[in-house]
């Protein structure tokens, strides 16, 4: 059996972008944290571009020239600042910027950051031709992001148009003449418009009525429309072409799957303006990727290609190649840690570009999920993902009667729990755990509909499917139902605390990992940013306080029976730390053993390795101790 740092040791490469002379550069957290890593072939030695304690959230690599735009941020803030790395090493800060309007802001327990904060850059890419680049951003009002276009050699950018919301960039239309927008009302709402740079105006694509998603927009290399996945119409997610004068043509829609993301290379194979474009698209077939890979016949008709040969079951982040000819793709799964492949389009064959290392443990002692299926309240079928420890796991630790079970359940939350590897999932299992990890309604992949069962007055009804998994749990003949812990991060730290609370008699132990205690806090707290977006799903502060004071579990701490250990980072902009503070606070009066373990390095969630092994090592000790 390996330690819990060996398994947290064990490596993930992601992010790849092709660069103009063939290298690969990608992200991997050899170091500790994420950090800018560059091959030249396949398998070849990598080399470290970064150097930070923070880890790197992007990289892209310019069209024309060996070099790369990178994001970080300063422990765990999330106000990313936008860097330039040049062939010879050379960083150079593009975006330095403290200059934020704080219009709302708070100097509450729960803010972490004063009125000097740095505004918040997201990337919006390169122009073709590799002399500009855009991005949205804070600076002029800490509520609304606006979009920037700057000069490679600029040191100033200059406001291209002002938002009155949540603006992101999705990339520069062929002559780099406009870029593609879009607005955020919701997680589940949103509009594309085309912005002309040197006029501010912007053209609106998409007029709608009620939530509509638009994502993943691509512009068409002809420069006349985008393509992009939208439930317009449908429950589900498809594949749409969106001409420049509003009309939307489908392009794939399935029946019984989201189509939930497409990528188009902007180059024609053979390098002529004829040739056909090549793109790739992927279906979320119940939490697993199904990827398919085409070229373009005429503007909504795709002819397939070979479907490429990549192991783990998850594969995303596309990244193209000159003339479409290859694409980066990162791949993963609950057996197969993250690496990097590239993919021949023609032929669909995959070549592993990066090698990040397992830590020594063998791949073949990892445990794949099985795919199940629970009937919830409502009759209502709940997908997840249930792992049993191997035998000699179980008999190790003394669990041959009946294994105790990690109820792991996720953030957003309109996310989604899907199979990629997990060394810390792995570590429970090695050590005789089962871990459930439920999609509860609320959940994406399974269709608009099914994403909004929980809103507002419906959010308890996600936590009523708890109580459904861990009635299937107890009829598991290889489950001890007296030893059921319910583990989360963000809203899934808030469905811990739930649970707990209103299904006290269920539990032997809670883990809250930067989760939510109190909605009224929460959300007076937030970063000023997200405020309204976050409103949307689950409900106001002016209309639905009083609501939002009925679920929340800070309210009802006195149920709480079980040991509590509670996680958090001290500048989480997200849910900031206060929330952790007052439930551990809470839960203490109520003579409850309640650890609290705050990292002052970290964020929304905990990244750094070095604070991982500490947390993980504590919550492993405490859940030794009480369960």
């Amino acid at each position: 059996m390996y330690d819990l740092e060996r398994y947290l040791n064990v490596r993930s490469a992601t992010g790849a972008t092709l660069g103009p002379d063939g290298q690969v550069a990608f992200r991997m957290n050899t170091t500790g944290t994420f950090q800018v890593w560059t091959v030249d072939e396949p398998g070849g030695w990598p080399e470290q571009r970064t150097f930070y304690d923070d880890s790197v959230s992007f990289a892209a690599y310019s069209p024309t020239r060996p070099e790369l735009i990178f994001g970080k941020d300063e422990g765990g803030d999330e106000r990313m600042q936008l860097f330039r790395l040049d062939a010879d090493g050379h960083v150079t800060a593009l975006t330095d910027c403290p200059d934020a309007k704080h219009h709302h802001g708070s100097s509450s327990r729960n803010e972490p950051h004063g009125s000097d904060a740095p505004a918040k850059h997201r990337w919006g890419g390169w122009s073709h031709d590799g002399e500009r680049f855009a991005f949205a951003s804070n600076r002029r009002d800490e509520e609304v992001f606006d979009v920037y276009v700057q000069g490679r050699d600029d040191d100033e950018a200059e406001l291209a148009a002002e938002g009155d919301g949540w603006l992101s960039v999705g990339g520069w239309s062929p002559d780099d003449q406009t870029l593609l927008v879009s607005e955020a009302y919701s997680n589940v709402d949103q509009d594309i418009y085309v912005l002309d740079i040197e006029s501010g105006e912007m053209d609106h694509l998409t007029p709608h009525d009620g939530d509509v998603r638009y994502g993943s927009a691509q512009w068409a290399p002809d420069g006349e429309g985008i393509y992009l996945v939208t439930d317009d119409g449908a429950d589900l997610l498809w594949l749409a072409r969106v001409d420049l004068d509003g009309t939307m043509h489908e392009v794939v829609a399935d029946e019984q799957w989201n189509v939930d993301g497409v990528s188009v290379s902007h180059a024609t194979v053979g390098g002529d303006d004829t040739g056909p474009v090549r793109l790739a698209y992927s279906r979320n077939v119940d939490g697993y990727t199904d990827l398919t890979v085409g070229e373009l016949v005429d503007e909504t008709t795709i002819s397939t290609l070979p479907t490429p040969d990549l192991p783990g079951g998850l594969a995303g982040g596309v990244s193209w190649g000159p003339e479409g000819e290859q694409f980066a793709v990162t791949v993963s799964g609950r057996t197969v840690n993250t690496n990097v492949f590239l993919v021949e389009t023609e032929t669909g064959a995959a070549t592993r570009w990066t090698h990040a290392a397992t830590a020594g443990i063998p791949e073949s002692t990892f445990v794949d999920p099985e795919l199940v299926h629970v009937e919830s309240f409502d009759g209502r079928e709940i997908p997840g993902f249930f792992s049993l420890p191997p035998e000699d796991a179980r008999a190790a630790n003394g669990h041959e009667n009946g294994v105790p079970v990690i109820v792991d359940i996720h953030g957003g939350p309109e996310s989604q729990r899907r199979p990629s590897f997990s060394g810390l999932t792995q570590y429970f299992l090695s050590r005789g755990y089962a871990v459930f990890e439920p999609n509860v309604r609320g959940s994406t992949g399974y269709g608009t509909s099914y994403m909004e069962l929980d809103n507002v007055e419906n959010r308890m009804d996600s936590v009523k499917d708890l109580r459904a998994g861990v009635d299937w749990l107890s009829d598991h003949p290889a489950v001890d139902s007296d030893r059921l812990i319910a583990m989360g991060g963000s809203y899934g730290g808030f469905m811990v605390l739930a649970a707990l609370t209103e299904y006290p008699d269920l539990w032997a132990a809670g883990v809250d990992v930067v989760g939510i205690a109190n909605f009224v806090t929460f959300l007076e707290n937030t970063g000023s940013w997200r405020r309204a977006l976050r409103e949307a799903e689950y409900g106001s502060l002016d209309e639905d306080r009083a609501f939002l004071e009925s679920i929340s579990p800070i309210n009802r701490v006195d149920r709480i029976d079980a040991p509590l250990f509670v996680l958090h980072g001290e500048n989480d902009p997200r849910v900031p730390v206060g929330e952790a503070k007052q439930i551990a606070d809470a839960a203490r009066e109520q003579d409850i053993p309640v650890e609290l373990l705050v990292f002052e390095d970290e964020g929304h969630g905990i990244s750094k390795r070095e604070n991982r092994i500490e947390a993980y090592t504590r919550v492993v000790d405490f859940l030794d101790e009480h369960v």
